[in-house]
């Protein structure tokens, strides 16, 4: 099984590394699931194409190389949803609210027919419906989601 971890980053603090890292752990460990963890993903393909660039930055100085990289890494993303992913997990924070990746993220597993399983401590009037909508199942805690995912998968 393998699992993406969804979530803001431009408009996140610490782009949501800490997080996924910690949730990343705790799947890895206990569910024995791959990640797939943008964070990481966006670090190899920067170290790779792009070691010396300064991503944020180009938004300002160089639009055109911006777009170049952040088309690439949509389709990244999206081809990580559509083909490689089984269930995705969101945590939907004011990063993720602000930014529009997360909401992209949703729509293409929804589209696909992945769980969504969405975290967050906003009151689910205040989500957009759209969000909503892309959901399976919500919780209100880190650890509510793994209690819920321990007896998904661990129990079969």
């Amino acid at each position: 099984m393998k699992v993406y971890l969804s979530g803001g980053m431009e408009y996140a603090d610490g782009e949501g590394f800490q997080w996924r890292q910690e949730l990343q752990t705790w799947i890895e460990q206990n569910l024995k699931h791959k990640c797939f963890n943008p964070n990481h993903e966006s670090n190899i393909f920067f170290d790779t194409h792009y070691p010396s660039v300064n991503f944020r930055d180009l938004k300002i100085h160089d639009i055109d190389l911006y777009k170049t990289i952040a088309t690439k890494l949509v389709e990244i993303d999206s081809d990580e949803i559509a083909k490689n992913t089984d269930y995705l997990i969101c945590y939907w924070d004011n990063g993720a609210a602000k930014g529009a990746g997360t909401k992209g993220e949703l729509t293409m597993a929804k589209f696909f027919g992945k769980p969504v399983y969405l975290v967050t401590s906003f009151q689910l009037s205040d989500i957009p419906g759209w969000i909503l909508g892309c959901t399976t199942k919500f919780f209100c805690s880190f650890d509510e989601l793994k209690t819920y995912l321990s007896k998904l998968y661990i129990t079969k």
